[in-house]
C-alpha cells in the first residue's frame, strides 16, 4: 500500500510518516521547497519526497499516481491572510487530484466543535466538506486539543503554567475539552487505511478527561513543578483581550495562539463516540500522562540544542 501525505513536515506529519513506514506501507510525503531540515528526518525514515505546490493542480496529479490512501494534514493558519479560503481551495484541487488519479481513500484531521463565531473552527468543517465534495471517500478525524511537544495547542498551555501567576475565569472560558495526546493521534491516523467501515465517515476523537481551558492550565502546571495560577474575576475579560493577552506569553506562533483562544468559547468535547468504536485497538491516554510525556520531550530537544 502506498501513502501519499501533504503536511508531512507538520505536527502530526512528521510523526505520522515515520510511523506509516514502520507499519511497511510505501509513503510518500509531499513537501515545500523549503522545508529542507525536516525533509532530512522523512528521508531517514525510508520516505519518498516530492516538492509539489498545492497551488498547482498539475504538480498534484503526478504526486498521486499509484497511491492507495492520501492524507490532508494541511494547515494554513498563521501562513495565509485569508487562510480559511486558501486552504479551501487547497483542498479542493487535493481531492480532485486523488479521485482523477483513482485514489481510494482521503484521511483527514480536523477539529471538534460547531462554533459559529470561531473562523478557526470553520475553516477545519470548511476544509472537511471540500476534500467530501470533490474527492473519493473521507475518513474525517476530529479532534479537540492534541498534546504534544511542538503543539501549538500545548506550547500555549505550557507557557501560560509556567509564566502567569494568575488568569482571568470569564463563563466564557468554562467550556468543555477533551485532550488528546500526539501518540493516540497517530495511532487513530495509522490505523485508518485498514478500518473499512471507517470510510465515508466522521471519527470523533478523545481523551478521557473532559476538562474546562482553566483546569488544563491547572494540571500543566502542577506538571512542571508550579503552583497553578490563581482565579481572578472575569469581568472584561473578553475574547479579544484574552486573545491579545496570551500572544504576549507563547514562545509560539502568535497568531495561532489568538486564534485557538477565541476558539474556548464553544465546548469541544466527542459527541458521538461511535466512530472511534470502529479502532479497538486504540485506548486513549490521560491528561497527566500526556503532559508528563510532552514535557519529557520538550527537555530532550532542549539537550539536543545544546550539544
Amino acid at each position: 500500500m502506498r501513502a501519499l501525505i501533504a503536511g508531512a513536515t507538520g505536527f502530526v506529519g512528521r510523526r505520522l510518516a515515520p510511523a506509516l513506514a514502520g507499519d511497511g506501507l510505501d509513503v510518500r510525503c509531499l513537501v515545500r521547497a523549503e522545508a529542507a531540515e525536516a525533509v532530512a528526518d522523512l528521508r531517514r525514515a525510508g520516505c519518498e519526497i516530492v516538492e509539489a505546490d498545492l497551488s498547482r493542480s498539475g504538480d498534484l496529479a503526478a504526486a498521486m499516481e499509484d497511491v492507495d490512501v492520501a492524507y490532508f494534514l494541511v494547515h494554513m493558519m498563521g501562513r495565509e491572510a485569508d487562510y480559511a479560503a486558501a486552504e479551501r481551495r487547497a483542498a479542493e484541487r487535493f481531492a480532485e487530484a486523488a479521485k482523477g488519479a483513482g485514489v481510494g481513500h482521503i484521511v483527514y484531521l480536523g477539529g471538534l466543535g460547531d462554533d459559529p463565531t470561531s473562523p478557526h473552527l470553520l475553516s477545519r468543517e470548511g476544509t472537511a466538506r471540500a476534500l467530501a465534495d470533490h474527492g473519493p471517500p473521507l475518513t474525517y478525524f476530529r479532534a479537540g486539543m492534541i498534546v504534544g511537544a511542538g503543539s501549538e495547542s500545548y506550547v500555549l498551555v505550557r507557557d501560560i503554567a509556567r509564566r502567569l501567576p494568575a488568569l482571568p475565569d470569564p463563563s466564557w472560558m468554562r467550556t468543555r475539552t477533551q485532550p488528546i495526546g500526539i501518540r493516540d493521534v497517530i495511532a487513530y491516523l495509522r490505523r485508518a487505511p485498514f478500518v473499512e467501515a471507517a470510510k465515508g465517515r466522521e471519527i470523533q476523537i478523545g481523551g478521557p478527561d473532559v476538562l474546562t481551558p482553566f483546569e488544563i492550565v491547572e494540571q500543566a502546571a502542577r506538571a512542571t513543578g508550579r503552583t497553578p495560577p490563581r482565579r481572578l474575576p472575569g469581568a472584561g475579560a473578553t475574547p479579544g483581550a484574552v486573545a491579545a493577552a496570551v500572544g504576549t506569553v507563547t514562545t509560539g506562533d502568535r497568531t495561532v495562539a489568538a486564534e485557538l483562544t477565541h476558539g474556548l468559547s464553544s465546548d469541544t468535547t466527542v459527541s458521538d463516540s461511535s466512530g472511534a468504536a470502529l479502532f479497538t485497538d486504540v485506548h486513549p491516554e490521560p491528561l497527566d500522562v500526556i503532559l508528563h510525556r510532552a514535557l519529557e520531550e520538550d527537555e530532550r530537544q532542549t539537550e539536543r540544542s545544546r550539544r
